[in-house]
């Protein structure tokens, strides 16, 4: 690889990471958690506001396993570097009782839909909306 571009993979890096990283003179990210349960979603509606840091805790309260699919916000939000392999496709797949963070900034204004994918799920009310403010 050229020096000059690794030089700009560096620099692409970087402000990727400083687009989630705590900046002086702005809010620190917040912490929402989203519980997974047989077979809802709480809170139904997310509240964010948009360019803010946050750090979704996502809980997977069931034995069996769940997704959190919200293909368009997390195609809009901006994520950090180290979570992006925890996103697939716009899914977070879950193990019963395992929970996870995914840090990322709020995207543009908007309702995004959120649903499980497994067979059913949804349609048994494993859905609802972030908002974004």
């Amino acid at each position: 690889m050229s020096a000059i571009r690794t030089i700009a993979v560096g620099i692409g890096l970087l402000l990727s990471e400083a687009a989630i990283a705590q900046v002086p003179g702005t809010p620190p990210a917040q912490r929402t958690t989203i519980d997974l349960s047989s077979f809802k979603i709480q809170p139904a509606t997310i509240v964010l506001r948009h360019g803010q840091p946050y750090i979704l805790h996502i809980v997977n309260k069931a034995r069996g396993g769940h997704d959190f699919v919200a293909r368009e916000f997390f195609a809009a939000a901006t994520l950090s570097p180290a979570d992006r392999a925890l996103v697939s496709d716009g899914r977070v797949e879950l193990a019963g009782g395992q929970a996870l963070d995914i840090h990322l900034v709020a995207p543009a204004a908007g309702t995004y839909q959120v649903r499980c994918s497994h067979f059913m799920h949804s349609a048994l009310g494993m859905k609802g909306t972030i908002s974004v403010q």
